[in-house]
């Protein structure tokens, strides 16, 4: 969820909250002010038929406050505690019963003490009170309309330096020419955001220069020693005076310059792929490389007594060519030298994923090492890094590659 959304609903929700809390307090508060207001009324009308009840001699059970129900009941009761209530007020006109307040009390007429209870409607105060609680939710309603809205279209518009430098970095390329610059914004943070950025992403470049340059010195520095130590070794390797043992050594030399040439020139790989050095794509139809690819490791299967088994459906991906021959070599390497004598290489290729299998050791890899630079069996001749760069390679193109191990075939597969 995008933080403009976060701020959107964090703050609907806090100001609801706030407004409903409000608006139960409101509805409370207006409803006491009513309510006093109808005791304040009720006072007065009890005292005007106490006044009446002391001034004349008529029977003040005979009192009548117009339209306002007045009652006197004779009572032997000394004292009464004078009280305000809800009650039941029946309205002569309408002829029907409304919500009414009353209040009662104790009237001493010369000898005699009455009960007097005076009820009259609150069904005008009632209306009042719906009215403005249906006006206030009503403004509440609008208050978090325009909120919503002011939030997620108005303000929306003070995030856009900040999506447009968000833009730019993922568009940042440590080997561009073209530095970070930043989008200028009227928001002193995301000034000071870009401005961070820009000081780190050159930071960033100059140390990714300085490395790059002393990889390549030192790989032009590392080949040009192994290639004259080769050639040497070349030549001193057709002496016909040599012994057996002479030429073990210098073949076991051979082998080792080879193998330092072959894991030189797969860390500069690795440093380019993770650094997305390698850009060039074209549509490549891998049905076909794979059956090429079978005709060229089947001198070294027969050397095993391997075979194939495949079934290749047609599928046509954009990547580099390189990038992907490398990747079969190493597959196919692998599965043939960690094999058994007689075994078996199945391949199959469908329009979501390319699955290359081979029957080998009993015991499950380690999925968590397997992957990693430098991770070999002890038998192993190979630099430790072929299945690296088959990883990488497929994070380079967004695929994903997983290792699984069942019923004896050791199973390496690559979903598009």
């Amino acid at each position: 969820m995008k933080l403009s959304e976060h701020y959107t609903r964090t703050s609907v929700y806090i100001t609801l909250t706030v407004l409903l809390f409000g608006a139960v307090i409101y509805y409370f508060a207006i409803n006491y002010i009513a309510q006093q207001q109808l005791d304040r009324g009720l006072q007065q009308q009890l005292t005007e038929a106490e006044e009446y009840a002391r001034s004349n001699d008529q029977n003040p059970q005979l009192y009548d406050l117009d339209r306002d129900h007045a009652v006197f009941v004779k009572t032997n009761l000394q004292q009464l505690q004078k009280r305000f209530f809800d009650t039941t007020y029946f309205n002569p006109k309408e002829q029907r019963a409304e919500a009414g307040r009353a209040v009662e009390d104790l009237v001493k007429v010369k000898n005699n003490n009455y009960k007097v209870v005076i009820a009259i409607s609150r069904a005008g105060q009632k209306y009042l009170i719906e009215v403005i609680t249906i006006i206030t939710l009503t403004l509440l309603a609008g208050l978090l309309f325009v909120l919503f809205i002011t939030n997620k279209y108005l303000l929306n518009g003070l995030w856009k330096p900040f999506r447009l430098t968000l833009t730019e970095i993922k568009q940042f390329n440590i080997a561009d020419v073209d530095q970070f610059t930043g989008k200028p914004s009227e928001v002193d943070e995301f000034t000071e955001l870009n401005e961070a950025i820009r000081e780190m992403s050159l930071r960033v470049t100059h140390d990714y220069l300085k490395l790059k340059q002393f990889t390549e010195n030192a790989s032009h520095e590392m080949m040009t020693p192994l290639a004259v130590v080769t050639t040497k070794l070349d030549t001193l390797i057709q002496d016909e005076t040599l012994g057996a043992d002479q030429l073990a050594q210098i073949t076991d030399i051979y082998s080792s310059i080879n193998k330092s040439s072959r894991l030189n020139h797969s860390l500069l790989l690795l440093a380019k792929l993770e650094n997305k050095l390698i850009t060039e794509e074209e549509p490549i139809e891998l049905d076909i490389m794979l059956a090429e690819k079978m005709q060229q490791f089947q001198e070294l299967m027969q050397s095993k007594n391997l075979s194939f088994q495949h079934q290749l459906q047609p599928k046509q991906i954009l990547a580099s060519k390189y990038l992907v021959d490398i990747l079969l070599n190493n597959l196919f390497s692998n599965a043939i030298r960690h094999n058994i004598i007689g075994g078996v290489v199945i391949i199959q290729l469908t329009a979501h994923s390319l699955s290359i299998k081979n029957s080998g050791g009993v015991n499950q890899l380690n999925t968590d090492l397997i992957f990693e630079r430098f991770q070999k069996g002890k038998e192993s001749q190979g630099t430790g890094l072929g299945l690296t760069l088959v990883k990488n390679i497929c994070q380079h193109y967004g695929y994903t590659i997983h290792y699984h191990h069942q019923t004896g075939l050791h199973a390496f597969v690559i979903t598009f």
